[in-house]
């Protein structure tokens, strides 16, 4: 069963992050709010946590996963960020939006694409996600909850839009071992994907802000 931990969704108290943050470096998984979706999540450099989140996602090694970083200066750390994605990239963050660049060294192999060795990174906008990236000091795994299926064996495809927070919560209770609830409603809608991999940026996603988006390219 997961610990429960309730958060102010403006000004997370600093106690309450510090006890997620140890459980985090423990090599948990967690399920979070962001600006977009409820997340699943966990230490980006905790490769026994990752593959947990995959498993949970039900995500082979060949499908890579996004994670979240404080800054754009702290994106340029996990990607090689060029003039053009910079110059998009400053607009847009921090928001609802993921950034498909080719990852550096500093990228564990299980979270990037196997093949094209790219990764996806998100800003967010959130006072909650924020603050776990300051306090962890490192990218946190970001994939959007679903559903297990249940024992009448529904998909969490099935009626996702009729989702209640209390059900993915009592559905995911076994499967992450903390849950954080800042008292915000379930999203519905995913981040819009940036694709900056090739010699021209591209839309491969339309999700939250993609008008915005579609402005700077």
């Amino acid at each position: 069963m997961a610990k429960t931990y309730t958060i102010h969704p403006d000004t997370p108290q600093l106690r309450t992050i510090e006890q997620i943050i140890s459980a985090l470096r423990d090599g948990a998984v967690m399920l979070y709010p962001t600006d977009t979706v409820y997340a699943i999540g966990c230490d980006l450099n905790s490769k026994s946590a990752v593959q947990r989140v995959r498993q949970i996602k039900q995500l082979s090694n060949d499908k890579p996963l996004t994670f979240l970083c404080p800054s754009l200066s702290n994106v340029a750390t996990y990607a090689r960020v060029s003039d053009t994605a910079y110059r998009i990239m400053r607009h847009l963050i921090p928001g609802p939006y993921t950034f498909l660049l080719p990852a550096t060294k500093l990228v564990p192999r299980l979270v990037q694409h196997p093949k094209r060795k790219t990764t996806g990174i998100r800003v967010p906008d959130h006072a909650v996600s924020q603050a776990l990236l300051d306090a962890l000091g490192n990218p946190i795994i970001s994939t959007s909850a679903h559903l297990p299926q249940d024992e009448n064996g529904r998909s969490s495809s099935q009626d996702e839009a009729n989702i209640s927070k209390v059900e993915l919560f009592d559905r995911l209770d076994k499967l992450v071992d903390v849950i954080v609830d800042d008292g915000s409603e379930l999203g519905y809608q995913v981040s819009t994907i940036l694709d900056f991999t090739e010699s021209e940026p591209a839309i491969a996603r339309k999700g939250l802000g993609w008008e915005e988006a579609v402005a700077w390219i």
